[in-house]
C-alpha cells in the first residue's frame, strides 16, 4: 500500500523506574528524499542516530521528517554533574584579569561562575546507553506507530483519488480516439480534394497516384493512435508501479511526465476544436494526479 509523506504520530509514556515522562512527535512533509531531523536533550543527544537508524528500519525512505523527544525528569536515577575544574581555573584566572586590567568591580561568585554551562557535563551511569534506550524505545514505537498508520491512510485516499481521475481521463481519451476516427476517414479525401484545386489554381498537374500517396501520409501524420495507445499503457504502467506496494513516488512523477508528453502532441496533431478542448480536461486532470504524486513516498 503507497504511504503519503504528510503524516503526524504522538506518543506519551513514563520510564520503567517511572522516574522519567517521555514524550514522542513525529511529523513529516514532502521532500524529494529522506530529510530526518532528531530533536533530544543535550543529555541523549548520542541516541539521534539510533532514532534515525529506526526510521529507516520501519520503512520510512522519503519525506522531510521531524522527531521530537521530550524528557521530563521526576527523580534522578544516578546520573551526576561534572565539574571541569581545568577549564573552571582557566576561566577565573580570565575573569580576574579581565577584572585587574580594566578596574572593573570584582563580583566573583559562585552563581556568576556557574553561568558558564560549558564548564559542566553530566556524566550518566554505566548502563546509562542501554536503560537510556530501553526507556525511549517503546514510546518511539507508539509514535511511530501512530504516524505510519495516518501516512497509510492518506495515501489510501490518495491513491483512491488518483484511479477515478484515470478512469475519467481514460473515457475522455475513448472519445477523443472515436472523435479522430471519424476526422481521420474523411481527412485523405477531403485532402485530395485540396491538392486537386490547388494544382488548378496554378495550372499545374500531377499524377492520381501522387496525390493519393501524399494524401494518406499526411492523413498518417494526423492520426493520434499511437499516442493514444502509448498513453493508455502508461495507466497500465502506473497501476504495476502502485501494485508493488513500495516507494514510488518518484517514479510515478516521471510516469507522469510521459503522460503529458502523449497528451501534448495529441493535442498538437489534432485539428479538430472538440479534441482540443478534451485535452485541455485530460491535462487538467494530470496535473491534479500530478500535485497528488507529490506528497507519494
Amino acid at each position: 500500500m503507497l504511504s503519503s509523506m504528510t503524516a503526524f504520530g504522538r506518543s506519551k509514556g513514563a520510564s520503567a523506574d517511572g522516574a522519567r515522562i517521555i514524550t514522542v512527535e513525529i511529523k513529516s512533509v514532502n521532500s524529494r528524499y529522506l530529510d530526518a531531523t532528531v530533536k533530544l536533550p543535550r543529555i541523549y543527544a548520542y541516541l539521534e542516530e539510533k532514532v534515525k537508524a529506526y526510521l529507516t528500519q520501519r520503512g520510512v525512505a522519503r519525506g522531510k521528517v521531524e522527531v521530537y523527544i521530550g524528557v521530563e525528569i521526576l527523580q534522578q536515577t544516578g546520573t551526576d554533574v561534572v565539574l571541569d575544574t581545568a577549564l573552571a581555573a582557566s576561566y577565573i584566572r580570565a575573569l580576574e584579569q579581565l577584572r585587574d586590567q580594566f578596574g572593573l568591580r570584582d563580583d566573583l561568585s559562585v552563581m556568576r561562575v556557574a553561568q558558564n554551562k560549558e564548564l559542566f557535563s553530566l556524566r550518566a551511569p554505566e548502563d546509562g546507553d542501554a536503560r537510556d534506550w530501553a526507556d525511549i524505545y517503546p514510546v518511539l514505537t507508539g509514535a511511530l506507530d501512530s504516524f505510519l498508520e495516518q501516512r497509510t491512510a492518506e495515501g489510501r485516499r490518495l491513491i483512491e483519488d488518483i484511479w477515478d481521475k484515470i478512469a475519467a481521463i481514460r473515457k475522455i481519451c475513448t472519445e477523443i480516439g472515436a472523435i479522430s476516427a471519424a476526422d481521420t476517414a474523411g481527412y485523405a479525401p477531403r485532402l485530395v480534394e485540396r491538392i486537386k484545386k490547388f494544382l488548378q489554381d496554378f495550372d499545374a498537374d500531377a499524377s492520381e497516384q501522387r496525390i493519393l500517396t501524399e494524401a494518406a501520409i499526411y492523413a498518417d501524420k494526423a492520426a493520434i493512435d499511437e499516442e493514444l495507445v502509448r498513453l493508455d499503457s502508461h495507466f497500465a504502467t502506473f497501476r504495476e508501479i502502485v501494485d508493488r506496494g513500495e516507494a514510488v513516488g518518484r517514479k510515478l512523477d516521471f510516469l507522469l511526465q510521459e503522460m503529458n508528453r502523449e497528451i501534448n502532441t495529441i493535442g498538437s496533431k489534432a485539428g479538430n476544436a472538440k479534441i482540443a478542448h478534451l485535452v485541455v480536461d485530460v491535462k487538467a486532470l494530470l496535473e491534479k494526479i500530478r500535485e497528488q504524486v507529490q506528497n507519494i513516498e
